[in-house]
């Protein structure tokens, strides 16, 4: 007999998971969170999401001031860098944030379930000795990191993103084990502390899922701030040794393989959906061949009673899309209706400058055959950003050629992820390039390079 019994339980206390559970409690059900870590908030908040922002951003600083301030007339010395305190800023951050979903959970009177969960049957979950009954179980358990063949993370030498949070010491040099949002962002940290960076990627371009013409200037302005590239390469093997990593590199193509060694090795493949423990197989929840729990249009399992949102379904692995599921799994249980459109989940890389983009990329309307029209525009020509210093990346809106409705925007250039709000916005509404174009910016801001590529896309930009 379950010790206690439960509207909605949600298995996983990540950005999806807590979010959910807030949105259900505030609907009026009787809920419960099982999480297993010793805080709330998942791998976003503990390992992911938060604490990397935290350690970009003071980086960031200390790169400023140590080479970039004296541009603005602010003469700077004895600029040192002190790793154990920009640790404890990381530290405060995600103990502040952790504290803050805690808060949340008791404010709307939320039970944390503490323990790893299985499904034990129709309505039942599982937490070590005692059983809880819920009439709808969510699962919300996250990813997890993925390694490559031949390949042993012990997160000391060979590190996930997660590892790479925790050095203990600056290391001369470091191999990225790919392209992507994860490798770029940690690799840019420890590349302006003062390790020597280098980023294998197995495809011809970084950030593959991005726009072309994005992934192109990102490499340009990084390969510029002294990061090094090895594109078109895969690792067959990575070795810890006593002075550091061995690495086996050769061509994707085929070809000579060749040995680099470095003093820290970053693997930033990708991640997996994090199912391991759940019972999954035993309670007849279907996976497909990637390990993602399979859904309906409602977020139903195969097993009733039972959902899954964020990083365990298909879609992009990312904290705001399981937000946005986990609000709207809440309310259709509530019994309200609920909409995201897929299309529109914003992605940013928070490097510097950071990359952000929202719908179709021209690569996808080429594919597609859609006719489409570009408007461009430099972040160079916009005063804001020249007063900045922050000149380099555009904007740039794909719009229908035939109905002017916006499509895809892209930006690369400073605050891109604040920036992109306003497309995700318009877009939402069905807006055209004229809409945006028609709409009063503040000036001087960074935003008027959006009216201005909106603009563009009629043949019309004011400022180039």
């Amino acid at each position: 007999m379950a010790e206690k019994s439960y509207d909605v339980i949600v298995i996983g206390a990540g950005p999806g998971g807590y979010v959910c559970a807030i949105r259900c409690a505030q609907l009026g059900l009787k809920t419960a969170c099982v999480e297993k870590r010793p805080a709330l908030g998942g791998t976003c908040l503990n390992v992911g999401c938060i604490p990397s922002k935290a350690l970009l951003h003071a980086s960031e600083k200390y790169d400023e001031a140590r080479t970039h301030l004296d541009s603005f007339g602010v003469k700077v010395s004895g600029v040192s860098l002190d790793l154990k305190g920009m640790a404890g800023h990381k530290d405060k951050v995600v103990e502040a944030n952790t504290r803050g979903v805690e808060f949340l959970f008791k404010k709307n009177k939320i039970d944390w379930l503490k323990g790893e969960a299985t499904l034990a049957g129709k309505g039942e979950v599982r937490i070590g000795k005692d059983s809880y009954a819920a009439k709808h179980i969510i699962i919300a358990t996250g990813s997890d990191t993925v390694s490559l063949p031949n390949i042993v993370i012990d997160e000391k030498k060979i590190v996930s993103s997660t590892g790479a949070l925790t050095l203990p010491a600056v290391p001369k040099s470091m191999v990225v084990i790919g392209g992507g949002y994860i490798g770029l962002e940690m690799g840019t940290v420890w590349r302006r502390l003062g390790a020597d960076v280098t980023v294998v990627e197995y495809l011809d371009r970084i950030l593959p899922g991005m726009d072309g013409e994005v992934s192109k200037e990102m490499q340009k302005i990084l390969k510029k701030q002294g990061m090094n590239f090895r594109l078109g390469t895969k690792v067959s093997k990575a070795q810890a040794t006593g002075k550091g990593v061995e690495l086996t590199v050769e061509p994707a193509a085929g070809g000579k393989a060749e040995t680099l060694t470095t003093d820290i090795v970053l693997v930033a493949v990708g991640r997996k959906p994090y199912t391991e423990g759940l019972g999954l197989e035993k309670a007849g929840v279907a996976v497909d061949e990637r390990g993602r729990i399979k859904i309906d249009e409602k977020f139903r399992t195969s097993a009733a009673g039972v959902y899954a949102i964020g990083d365990v379904i298909a879609g992009p692995m990312l904290a705001h899309k399981a937000e946005d599921e986990g609000m709207i799994l809440a309310e259709m249980l509530a019994g309200q209706s609920g909409h995201i459109d897929y299309n529109l989940i914003p992605g940013v890389v928070y490097t510097w400058p950071e990359a952000a983009q929202v719908g179709k990329t021209e690569e996808q309307l080429k594919d597609s055959g859609v006719a489409y029209k570009v408007g461009k525009f430099p972040f160079m020509a916009n005063g804001r950003a020249r007063a900045m210093n922050c000149i380099d990346g555009f904007v740039k809106i794909l719009a229908d050629a035939k109905t002017d409705r916006v499509l895809g925007v892209h930006i690369i250039g400073p605050e891109a992820g604040t920036l992109i709000s306003e497309a995700v916005l318009a877009m939402e509404f069905g807006a055209s390039a004229e809409d945006i174009a028609r709409t009063c910016h503040a000036h001087p801001t960074l935003e008027e390079a959006i009216k201005e590529a909106a603009l563009a896309v009629a043949g019309r930009p004011i400022h180039i």
